[in-house]
């Protein structure tokens, strides 16, 4: 039979609104009956209906979260974060992979609505401005670099200047022909890390060129050793690199290994994401480390502001931390 919250009051010995007041989180109940209660609701295996509970409120209990590609290490953990900073408020998340296309990200942004979801936090690749729907429907948070300017919510590092820092790193170690592995015109992270690491060889007073630049159509594993390949095969080639993520990162070390070359001794690399694999890679990569944490409840606070009462507030632009993470591909061992 199904337990009620009737069941469980009259077990505890209290009122069925003082039941209710434990059950959805409120602080105001005395010390005593709460415990009353909750030992009523362990004894009872009184599950609430939250279906029941979010139409009440006019809410789905969802929340969507839009991902280029799960496949690569940093979304996945980022759902991961995402999943348990939205658990905290009650809500459970649907997850859509886009693959970075414009068509596909722009489907998957018109299907919701609040039918199904109470808000979405989307991390654009190729999204245009034109693309995000009128303002109100459902609150949106934008995840990672400013892809396009619209005025929705955003939480992200400041890429820039995480790129500047790796490759800053990497020219204090007196390495002077420091390439990059990553350019994609189509992707808005990869012009923020290629200006970073501009800025860095100009603060150097090393020059850019061209050559030392290696595209990357996908931040693959496989990218990045074709791309480090290149890149060695060259008339001059490089003392120094730096990957755009961390599989390209993973990638290179592996294209160095193959070639009989030394990491950090012939050729320093440094990653970007801090993804489990980069502690366990042979040499353990350098990397740098968004706080992945805060960006997730950062990105879940703003939906939950937006969606009790704050929906006036002028558009947020938050930054959450980051270090760079020295290890063995440029410190040595």
């Amino acid at each position: 039979m199904t337990v009620t919250l009737k069941d469980v009051a009259t077990l505890a010995g209290v009122s069925v609104k003082t039941v209710s007041n434990v059950v959805n989180g409120y602080a105001f109940v005395k010390p005593e009956n709460r415990r009353r209660v909750e030992e009523a609701l362990a004894a009872t295996g009184y599950r609430p209906n939250v279906g029941a509970r979010n139409l009440r409120r006019g809410r789905t209990g969802f929340l969507a979260l839009m991902v280029p590609e799960l496949s690569i290490p940093y979304f996945g953990e980022l759902a991961g974060l995402v999943i348990t900073a939205a658990q905290k408020r009650g809500w459970s998340v649907l997850i859509e992979q886009t693959q970075g296309t414009r068509s596909r990200e722009r489907e998957t942004l018109f299907s919701l609505g609040p039918h199904l979801v109470d808000g979405a936090l989307v991390h654009p690749e190729a999204l245009e401005a034109a693309d995000f729907p009128s303002p109100g429907e459902i609150p949106l948070v934008m995840l990672g670099e400013h892809a396009v300017d619209v005025p929705i919510d955003h939480v992200a590092i400041d890429n820039v200047l995480a790129a500047q820092t790796a490759v800053s790193h990497l020219a204090s170690l007196g390495r002077t022909r420091i390439a990059a592995i990553g350019r994609n015109p189509a992707r808005g992270t990869s012009s923020q890390r290629l200006a970073g690491y501009r800025e860095a060889l100009s603060s150097a007073g090393l020059s850019y060129s061209d050559t030392l630049v290696a595209p990357a159509e996908k931040w693959h594993r496989s990218v990045g050793a074709a791309a480090m390949r290149s890149l060695l095969a060259s008339d001059s080639p490089p003392d120094a690199v730096f990957c755009f993520n961390d599989l390209l990162a993973i990638g290179a070390l592996r294209a160095v290994a193959e070639l009989g070359l030394r990491v950090p001794e012939d050729v320093a690399i440094v990653g970007f994401d801090n993804n489990e694999e980069s502690a366990f890679s042979l040499p353990a990569l350098t990397t740098i480390a968004p706080d992945k944490t805060a960006l997730a409840e950062a990105a879940i606070d703003l939906v939950h502001r937006r969606i009790t009462g704050d929906k006036a507030l002028p558009p947020q632009d938050i930054q959450t931390p980051f270090a760079l993470e020295i290890r063995e591909s440029t410190k040595g061992r």
